[in-house]
């Protein structure tokens, strides 16, 4: 079977808020490079992946594409996108591109993987067992089963219950899908948002929005403890961690 192509979505639209820092966190550096540099890098050298979608704020487009994109050769990102004030409208706004065959990046056909910019340490091995999982599934999510005892909170903020902790995992990115899948599952829920707002659902990644708005099953497929999203002042020296032990 002739492989399919393959489209990365990559999200670096956040802030740095949680960072405690007036720059964005995608650009803070990592080693000397910004910490998207980490997983364009693992997309620019992908045999699997054939291009690249990266989504940033308005504001930040021109810096992107000079800085990081031109200056670090990175010749997969064939478009970036302004993001949204939610992450499903950031990835709404690249899926729109990879939809419409008038503009560079149509791929009705094939694969997308969404990856959260700040998650550096992406590899090559946990997007080929994606691909894997994605074409024997159509929707996968890579993720960790969770080390430590897991307890669910009553709102009165004590221990309700405990879920059999072999069952529970961490779900990172990226998150892969057919496209017309994902498109189709985005597209409702664009046009459902509200309603489900109103019923206090809130969709917090892509494999939410495939389970809920087409009720398809998602595969979980493993990635790895280290790749961690870096959120917190904290996360940022465990990932300069991992980075001197190679």
């Amino acid at each position: 079977m002739d492989k399919k192509r393959c489209t990365a979505i990559l999200l670096a639209a956040g802030s740095g808020k949680r960072m405690q820092s007036d720059v964005a966190k995608q650009f803070m550096l990592l080693d000397g490079k910004p910490l998207i540099w980490y997983a364009l890098h693992t997309i620019e050298q992908s045999s699997v992946i054939e291009d690249c979608i990266l989504v940033t704020g308005a504001e930040d487009i021109a810096y992107v594409q000079k800085e990081i994109v031109e200056r670090y050769d990175f010749h997969k990102v064939n478009k970036i996108v302004a993001g949204g004030a939610e992450r499903y409208d950031s990835v709404y706004n690249a899926l729109k591109i990879i939809a419409d065959e008038d503009k560079m990046v149509p791929n009705r056909d094939g694969y997308v993987f969404i990856h959260d910019g700040a998650r550096p340490f992406l590899t090559e091995d946990i997007i080929e067992r994606s691909y894997q999982a994605v074409t024997e599934a159509h929707a996968c999510v890579v993720g960790m089963p969770v080390k430590d005892t897991i307890k669910l909170a009553d709102a009165g903020g004590y221990a309700a219950s405990t879920p059999d902790r072999s069952l529970v995992w961490q779900i990172q990115t990226p998150q892969v899908f057919d496209a017309k899948l994902i498109i189709d599952a985005y597209s409702r829920l664009i046009l459902q948002k509200e309603e489900l707002a109103a019923k206090g659902i809130k969709i917090t990644d892509d494999a939410m929005v495939v389970e809920t708005l087409l009720e398809h099953p998602v595969k979980l497929v493993q990635g790895s403890y280290e790749n961690i999203k870096i959120t917190t002042p904290e996360d940022l020296c465990v990932a300069e961690a991992f980075l001197s032990r190679g």
